[in-house]
């Protein structure tokens, strides 16, 4: 049966994932169970920034076609979602903008992060992003353009990864207690998912120590051959890694004796935010 509670990962697509196909799809659920389905859905769609096609979302999800497209509609009714015209993708609707927008004031994180991304995309020329931990995954929330002509396109709002993976997941999967770290790792592959392959556990255990001993966290162009980045994680009032700044460019920006330099800026504006926020009381 679908869980109705949450774990330590429910709000990550990858334990959503795994809860619906152990489901008979041709079960009709109900209360809690519709929610997961229908956030799940939710969370897919949002994922990118032109939506996605009906076929990739019952796809991702694994529920049927009669399912999913059942969903879909229940939730352009309420404004949740639209479907483009043109294209014919999924995408989120206006209710989400007016529901971000309240939510926005209790967690100023444009008004804080933003200025950190202007300073780090000027000084490096790079793309710099802010993400934010939930669950057992990272998404993208703000980014801020570099003036380098040449950029990669790994990283946009809304993106998700497994903690561990990316610049941002590694940054803010090296500082968690021990513990957390093991129980993670212990199933990394079902864990990573399609990203296990590139960021096998022994090199993930590599690459948090290397982080936990530099401050800030190096992707060798593990998600996309030839697509650098680096992370630093922004903590919490408990001291716990909640956020996480991160720069992308192509491979050569990432060379090894520049490395140090953008190292430094990211740990100074992590500390920045990381200061502000544990300030804020919408944080």
């Amino acid at each position: 049966m679908v869980k109705s509670g949450k774990s330590n990962g429910g709000d990550s697509i990858t334990q959503f994932r795994a809860d619906v196909r152990q489901a008979m799809n041709t079960t009709p659920v109900q209360g809690a169970q519709v929610v997961s389905r229908a956030a799940g859905l939710l969370r897919l769609v949002g994922r990118k920034p032109e939506g996605c096609p009906l076929v990739e979302l019952v796809r991702e999800s694994g529920l049927t076609r009669p399912t999913v497209h059942r969903l879909l509609s229940s939730l352009a009714a309420e404004g949740l979602l639209d479907q483009d015209p043109g294209s014919g993708n999924w995408v989120l609707g206006p209710e989400i903008l007016l529901l971000g927008s309240v939510a926005s004031a209790r967690f100023p994180l444009e008004d804080i992060a933003r200025p950190s991304l202007r300073r780090l995309a000027e000084e490096t020329g790079e793309s710099a992003f802010f993400s934010i931990r939930r669950g057992n995954e990272t998404v993208c929330l703000l980014r801020e353009e570099g003036s380098f002509p040449v950029r990669s396109f790994v990283l946009h709002e809304g993106v998700r990864f497994p903690l561990g993976v990316a610049s941002a997941g590694t940054a803010i999967m090296a500082f968690l207690p021990a513990q957390e770290q093991e129980e993670l790792l212990a199933n990394w592959a079902a864990h990573a998912g399609s990203f296990a392959a590139a960021h096998t556990a022994a090199l993930v255990r590599e690459n948090l120590e290397a982080t936990r001993q530099a401050g800030y966290s190096v992707n060798p162009g593990l998600v996309l051959e030839g697509s650098w980045g680096m992370g630093a994680a922004v903590f919490d009032q408990r001291g716990r890694p909640a956020w996480a700044l991160s720069l992308t460019g192509i491979e050569p920006r990432f060379r090894e004796d520049r490395r140090p330099q953008l190292g430094r800026l990211l740990l100074e504006e992590a500390h920045r935010i990381s200061t502000l926020l544990t300030r804020s009381p919408g944080a």
